[in-house]
């Protein structure tokens, strides 16, 4: 009887997951750079990653015996797809796995940005006070704005149509490809210019392909809104966070929320730091208990291929 296959988990996977995959592989935990990780990978046919293991050909090289890569995520700028397929290494991700988390998240930054929510926790206002917030503070509905989605794929799709269907905003996109038979929401495609111009509330959902450096950066902000705000889940290198800075500083637009940066984690020097009208989460869009799961189950193809079976989500 042949043993199973080693399959190397860098980075972590959801219980439910690993325990599976435990049955049916030695499953090695370890990250890149440690001991553990450096001793597997002469043996490792699988492995398992997520968002800052680098598969690249250096790593490769390494890896004799790989046969498959397993993203748990839906981006794969980490992971060099035609070097692996040089190798005979097939790729493979979860794309839908964390949609729903993510265009929640959004949804909520945006309300967090748009209403003043003036909490209080360890004392009451006193009469006067909690009057005086009550008649002078107020927020925008959603109903009332525009949300403009830069990148309209299945996270943006998933915004747009919470966005239009459950609040009544109205959606303005841009996209590289025509989508228009993917939307089940009302959405008019715009160019960038216009996207940036109108839009209420802009939200970034592109990848990290080149050319996407820096994609928004002075020019596009410019042409912002001052009563707008901006959010970036997707990659933090699509957006030049000191052009951002100086806007928010300037009041140029009102708001902004990032949950992804560059470098990350962001250093202590992060131009985006120490300003009221910005939130700033660590990565965080989608850890829910189900998305985090989901992407664990990338496991399953993995061993699809080690099995010799065909997987359901090939990396494209």
């Amino acid at each position: 009887m042949s043993e199973p296959p080693l399959v190397l988990v860098t980075e972590g996977s959801g219980p439910t997951p690993l325990a599976w995959l435990r049955e049916r592989a030695r499953v090695v935990e370890a990250a890149p750079g440690s001991p553990g990780f450096d001793a597997a990978l002469p043996d490792a046919a699988g492995m398992v990653v997520r968002t800052y293991t680098k598969v690249n050909s250096a790593l490769l090289a390494r890896c004799p015996r790989l046969r498959v890569v397993g993203r748990g995520g839906v981006g794969l700028e980490n992971i060099d797809v035609t070097a692996c397929r040089a190798c005979g290494v097939e790729v493979v991700y979860t794309p839908d796995a964390n949609t729903r988390a993510v265009g929640d998240f959004v949804i909520g930054y945006a309300l967090q940005l748009l209403r003043p929510w003036a909490a209080f926790r360890d004392r009451a206002y006193d009469p006067a006070e909690f009057k005086r917030v009550r008649d002078t503070l107020r927020g925008a509905q959603l109903d009332e704005l525009t949300f403009g989605v830069l990148g309209m794929g299945r996270v943006g799709r998933r915004v747009g149509h919470l966005a239009a269907n459950g609040f009544g905003a109205r959606v303005i996109y841009h996209d590289l490809l025509d989508v228009r038979s993917h939307l089940t929401f009302p959405a008019t495609a715009v160019d960038k210019p216009t996207l940036f111009r109108v839009a209420d509330i802009v939200t970034l959902h592109v990848d990290m392909r080149p050319g996407n450096e820096h994609l928004v950066g002075a020019p596009l902000l410019a042409l912002m809104k001052p009563t707008a705000i901006l959010i970036n889940a997707s990659r933090g290198e699509v957006l030049d966070a000191a052009a951002l800075a100086a806007a928010l500083r300037g009041r140029r637009i009102a708001g902004a929320a990032i949950d992804v940066f560059d470098p990350e984690p962001p250093p202590a020097d992060y131009p985006l730091l120490g300003l009221d009208n910005v939130l700033l989460t660590p990565h965080m869009a989608a850890r829910t208990h189900t998305a985090v799961e989901n992407m664990g189950w990338v496991v399953r193809d993995v061993v699809e291929v080690l099995s010799g079976r065909p997987p359901r989500c090939p990396a494209p």
